[in-house]
This record gives C-alpha cells, sequence and structure tokens, in this order.
C-alpha cells in the first residue's frame, strides 16, 4: 500500500498562509528558503511534510511510486543528535548526521525527479559555528532545492539566518494535550493558591501549604514520566528506518522538553484564571501577585532550557508563590 499523502493539519486548511505557499508552488514561485515557526513542533513538522510533498510531487505529474517525505530519495532531514541535542557542524561531509554532511547531500542532483528538499528540525539547536556553515547554505542554495528551516525558537537563530528565509509562523492546530491526572493536579494547584491567598495565620498551615507544594512537585513529576512515556511509545514506531542512535535520543529528549514545556504552560494559564478570577472582584493586591509569580514561573522555564530538572524548577517556582501569594495584603 502506498503512503499516505501528508496533509495540512486541519485546523490550518484554507488559512492564509497555506493559500500563500500553495499558490507559489503551483506556479513554481516558491521562495528556496522557508523558516516555518509556532507554538506546536507536532504541527510545524506535518506542515513541512506537507510542503515536500508538494515540491517532490508536482500536481501535474504522475510519479511511479510516492514515498513520505520522511523516506523520499530527494528528501533530506538533519536533527539534532546526542543527549545534549546539538546540531553538530561536522568534521567532514562524510561525518554522519552533521550538517557538512546535509549540505553535501542537498547539493547533488535529483534521483527521482526534478526537485529537492532539505528539512533542518529544531534549527535553534544549531551552535555558532553549524549557524554559519548553514548561513553560506543560504546565500548560495542548490538549484532546485527548497530549504524548511523548523524552530518554536525563531529568535535563537542567528538574525542574519531568519533575514534569509521566508517567515512562516503557524498556530497550534489541535487542542493542548492533557496527560492523564493533569487537570485534577491544576484543579489541586489553584486550590493550593486559593488557601495561600486566604492569609497563612499560624505554624500549622505554613507546614500543611509547604507539604502540599512538595505534593504538588511529586504529582508533576509522575505526570511528566508517564505523558513521555506513552508519547514515545507512539512515536518511536513511525521514525525513519534509516535514523541513527543520536538521532534517536535527541528526538526522545526533545519530545519529553516539549512535554514539560506544555505542562508549565498549563500552570501559568491556570495562574492567570485564578488572578483574574479574584482581579475581577476588585482586589488589585491579586493583580501584583499575578506578575510577579508568572515573572518567576518565566525565570523557571527559563532555567528548563538548561537543562535544569523539571521537578526542581517547580519546587522553586511554588515555593516563591508561597512567598508572593501569601504576602500581597
Amino acid at each position: 500500500m502506498p503512503p499516505a499523502t501528508p496533509t495540512w493539519p486541519e485546523s490550518l486548511q484554507g488559512t492564509a498562509a497555506v493559500s500563500v505557499i500553495e499558490r507559489a508552488i503551483s506556479r513554481r514561485r516558491l521562495s528556496h528558503s522557508l523558516l516555518i515557526t509556532g507554538d506546536e513542533y507536532e504541527t510545524l513538522v506535518a506542515v513541512a511534510h506537507a510542503i515536500a510533498d508538494r515540491l517532490l510531487y508536482p500536481a501535474d505529474a504522475t510519479p511511479p511510486k510516492r514515498f513520505h517525505p520522511d523516506e523520499h530519495p530527494d528528501a533530506f532531514s538533519l536533527r539534532p543528535a546526542g543527549k545534549m541535542r546539538q546540531i553538530k557542524a561536522g568534521k567532514s561531509a562524510d561525518d554522519t548526521g552533521s550538517m557538512r554532511e546535509f549540505i553535501r547531500k542537498i547539493a547533488v542532483s535529483a534521483s527521482v525527479g526534478d526537485h529537492k528538499v532539505g528539512l533542518v528540525h529544531e534549527a535553534d539547536r544549531m551552535n555558532t559555528t553549524t549557524a554559519n556553515i548553514f548561513l553560506k547554505t543560504l546565500e548560495e542554495p542548490p538549484a532546485n532545492t527548497t530549504l524548511l528551516v523548523l524552530t518554536t525558537r525563531p529568535y535563537a537563530l542567528l538574525p542574519t539566518i531568519r533575514s534569509r528565509c521566508l517567515n512562516f509562523r503557524f498556530p497550534s492546530a489541535e487542542v493542548g494535550y492533557l496527560p492523564d491526572g493533569w487537570t485534577a493536579w491544576i484543579s489541586d494547584y489553584q486550590a493550593w493558591l486559593g488557601r495561600l491567598s486566604a492569609g497563612i495565620t499560624d505554624r500549622g498551615a505554613v507546614a500543611d501549604a509547604i507539604f502540599s507544594a512538595y505534593g504538588l512537585t511529586a504529582r508533576f513529576g509522575v505526570i511528566l514520566d508517564a505523558a513521555t512515556s506513552e508519547a514515545w511509545k507512539a512515536q518511536k514506531g513511525s521514525l525513519p528506518a534509516d535514523i541513527g542512535d543520536d538521532e534517536r535520543v535527541a528526538i526522545e529528549t526533545g519530545l519529553a522538553n516539549g512535554l514539560r514545556l506544555k505542562l508549565f504552560a498549563g500552570i501559568e494559564h491556570a495562574t492567570r484564571d485564578f488572578a483574574l478570577e479574584n482581579i475581577s472582584t476588585g482586589d488589585e493586591s491579586f493583580r501584583r501577585s499575578f506578575t510577579q509569580a508568572i515573572e518567576k514561573l518565566e525565570k523557571s522555564v527559563g532555567l528548563l532550557r538548561v537543562n535544569l530538572n523539571a521537578q526542581a524548577a517547580l519546587e522553586s517556582f511554588l515555593l516563591a508563590s508561597m512567598r508572593l501569594w501569601a504576602a500581597r495584603k
């Protein structure tokens, strides 16, 4: 059975960005380099696969055999590798999984059709050396080649890379994923905020708040581990057959990182909803506490990006929240 044709995410079909890209492809006038950004990486991959499929299989052509973009002989992917999840420059063009090897591959003439596609996954994981090597290719792209640069953090790229790509930002295609136990966790977190904001007047209440914070932290770890295991089990079966061990480790690590960022985003939304409900009653002290809490949460998320343990980051945030909400009056 031939592979299913990659399609645009349902929520994006008919949008201005998709219409512009479809029209440019049909007229063979699509830019040689596209920067594909958004908050949901899964959406970006789906978009990139849809674009690649349309470039590799023009509407007026009848291919003898159809390949998914991950398997197509004229489509090449570069991903972060290893636990540090870096896109390495490589010592030579034969260094597997490196930028130099990727550039060598896309420089060769197409073998099946007349067009090639190069996908750079999580481009923000390039270091300066790798980015500068890639920049030279953007400045002088191979003929009949389209480069698709994917990232949820476009401003982590060199400005010169961003300026040489046509930028498309795509909203999330689906409602956020809710792991088992997460709804109850959010409810308990907001109830904890309610007890803090009502005031802690004795040692017993302080001890209860501290134990609750540690309980929330422990449950968070269990939820995150279970969600990561479930998501990886679902994804690893769909990975390309020729993917290396280092790339596989990087994808699994990236999946875990993406999930924990989603959960921290859920904590931010829950904090906002709690504060807004009380601000609407006219208590302006909630506005101050909310602002300070979000600043602390953003700092904690920033530490996640430099590999701080997620539970340690959450614990730090919750203990800071105790001081912020309990001392608001």
